[in-house]
């Protein structure tokens, strides 16, 4: 496969990397802190076209194909995995599902506003009794003429309290199982839709994480996503995309470690020297820069494969795990060579790792993606 960056791509890459030094570099560690969440950084974005990336045009999208999106998310993460997650769950899991499968009606109604980001997306899965198991759905909703009466609490909930529209999947026939299960457009100002409490976070703290329940609320059967029992479909092709975006985050957020690592070995002395001529600081810069690499590697055959309307549930598990990993371990690294100054608040290295751990668990754990890996390759 050719991953050499177009002019397109290297301009995407530069806007990218640009709008996060100008609009995020300087607020993030005070957004992180206070657990503020960047509205007004989120609509710059959406009017620059990052929040509707891979969405066509025609629904005021940028259209543009999924390479473009994983660079974006990386230099995006690279200064803020807050704002990347938010960014990849509109784009990923909300824009991308129903500009697969919603009717032209959702499209108009809802894409053209999420793509410009004028409405912001959440993607409702989780529960408390369903996490891993995403079959065991306890939120229901039964079709009473029009309307659809939702009843149920999800939780987990990135963007649940800032969203506008929230994709939720609901159980319309609990006989089926994962086929009695459906998604629906719902939005935040129905009747019975009710907001928990926030979420206090290891990290990624300036993107919200809440509870969200339903009472008796009336979804217009027009909300509908596909037919009834299409819910658990649409939800792990969803997430196939968002593991990719999931990586990329990760990606991100390791390459930040690196590139701190590298900045402050060579300005750090030690014995007279900076500490980058020292062979056990060299050997985890380069340890750090292989492994970042392969990973960027694997995020992007995930994005080729995607484009070119082939197969890639395994890769997109691949990337996300390796990524995830890697950028664990690169923010642990980062922190053993700033030494006792990474271990405070004043270098960033000690938010990459809060940041980075969130990438091992959410859009399915590190052991979920051991479990998609294997099962394609035993059935191929």
């Amino acid at each position: 496969m050719d991953f050499t960056l177009t002019e397109t791509h290297k301009m995407i890459q530069e806007t990218a990397r640009k709008f996060a030094q100008d609009e995020l570099a300087e607020s993030a560690d005070i957004r992180d802190e206070k657990e503020l969440f960047p509205y007004e950084q989120i609509k710059k974005l959406g009017k620059l076209g990052f929040m509707g990336m891979m969405v066509p045009e025609k629904y005021n999208g940028a259209e543009l194909d999924t390479l473009s999106y994983v660079i974006a998310m990386e230099e995006i993460s690279k200064v803020d995995a807050s704002v990347g997650v938010i960014m990849s769950v509109n784009n990923s899991l909300v824009c991308y599902g129903i500009n697969l499968y919603g009717t032209e009606f959702q499209k108009e109604k809802y894409l053209k506003k999420l793509s410009t980001g004028e409405y912001l997306g959440a993607f409702a899965l989780s529960e408390p009794e369903a996490g891993s198991d995403a079959t065991n759905q306890r939120t229901t909703a039964t079709l009473d003429g029009d309307n659809y009466i939702l009843n149920g609490t999800k939780n987990w909930i990135t963007n649940g309290s800032t969203a506008d529209i929230i994709i939720v999947m609901a159980t319309t026939d609990s006989s089926k199982g994962s086929h009695g299960i459906t998604a629906f457009i719902v939005e935040k100002n129905y009747p019975g839709f009710s907001v928990g409490k926030k979420e206090r976070k290891l990290g990624i703290r300036s993107s919200d994480t809440v509870s969200i329940s339903f009472q008796d609320m009336k979804v217009p059967i027009e909300n509908r996503i596909g037919d009834e029992g299409f819910g658990f479909k649409y939800a792990m092709k969803a997430l196939d995309g968002g593991r990719i975006g999931i990586a990329a985050q990760a990606l991100g957020i390791a390459q930040a470690c690196l590139d701190a690592s590298l900045k402050y070995s060579k300005e750090r002395k030690a014995y007279e020297k900076p500490i980058s001529e020292l062979q056990a600081i060299q050997f985890k810069l380069a340890k750090m820069a292989t492994e970042i690499e392969a990973a960027r590697l694997l995020v992007y055959q995930a994005a080729n494969l995607k484009d070119n309307g082939l197969k890639f549930s395994k890769q997109a598990a691949m990337a996300k795990l390796y990524a995830s990993k890697i950028s664990v371990n690169a923010a642990l690294e980062a922190i053993q060579i700033h030494g006792g100054y990474g271990y405070i608040r004043e270098y960033n290295v000690e938010r990459y790792l809060r940041d980075a751990k969130i990438t091992e668990i959410y859009e399915g754990t590190s052991e979920i993606q051991h479990i998609v890996i294997a099962r394609d390759l035993i059935k191929n």
